[in-house]
């Protein structure tokens, strides 16, 4: 399989997971295409591939995938943000002083 059908069948399944995931609000479902899908990785190793994927709106999940080339199987992950933190130089220094020092 060459990376980009890899690409499009990955594109197609997270559309395909998102339209029926009920965090999402409805009129947000039912407003969703592949074209709004988008790879934030991807490469290709011999005949494998992997890419990460997700969509713009808010509570949208963040997929996973895998081609394993040698037995044709492309496996999917999902998964939820669960946090957001900032970690600026202070919070660094006090939380990681032995580390902050090497640098």
């Amino acid at each position: 399989m060459k990376h980009e059908d890899f690409i499009e069948i990955a594109k197609r399944e997270v559309v395909s997971v998102e339209s029926v995931y009920l965090d999402i609000p409805l009129d947000v479902r039912e407003k969703l295409d592949v074209k709004d899908v988008f790879v934030v990785w991807s490469c290709k190793t011999l005949q494998n591939s992997k890419a990460l994927l997700s969509m713009p709106h808010k509570g949208a999940l963040y997929y996973e995938f895998t081609l394993n080339g040698d037995k044709e199987e492309i496996y999917m992950n999902a998964y939820r943000k669960l946090v957001n933190k900032k970690l600026d130089k202070n919070y660094i220094k006090s939380n990681h002083k032995d580390i902050y020092e090497r640098t």
